[in-house]
């Protein structure tokens, strides 16, 4: 079977797109941040403060491109479960993107949430570290 300079799994998963994306540093920093949060899940205000140099709308794009490659995925508290000063999306790694990771050797937990461990972090920021993250079943 022949293969062709793009890798597509079955699932619709765009290897290629995900390495190329990957790679570029600000969206690896973005990436290294979600693996070594504590839950996997960090909201726009962590990765803000532990990505000082971008800025919130440059993490947003960068955010943006990561899900349409199907890197990252968005998921959201349900409304009731909610605080009004505490955010309620977080991102976190997609099973596809984790599986590439780990074949290559990419983006190790063990390695990131080390890394993620020593960095000094503000009081909100250990709140929002701590708060609650949705529930993501095996199939989201």
């Amino acid at each position: 079977m022949a293969h062709s300079s793009k890798s597509v799994d079955s699932d619709g998963f765009d290897t290629w797109t995900a390495l190329k994306l990957i790679t570029q540093d600000t969206r690896a920093n973005l990436i290294a941040d979600i693996v070594g949060h504590p839950k996997g899940m960090p909201s726009v205000p962590e990765l803000d403060y532990t990505n000082p140099s971008i800025g919130r709308s440059a993490i947003d794009g960068h955010l943006r491109k990561l899900i349409e490659a199907g890197v990252i995925e968005a998921v959201e508290l349900p409304a009731g479960e909610r605080s009004r000063d505490l955010p309620y999306k977080f991102y976190r790694i997609t099973p596809e993107a984790r599986e590439l990771f780990d074949r290559n050797n990419l983006f190790a937990e063990s390695v990131w949430r080390e890394t993620y461990a020593k960095v000094e972090k503000t009081p909100e920021i250990l709140e929002m570290q701590s708060m609650p993250r949705p529930a993501v079943g095996e199939d989201a």
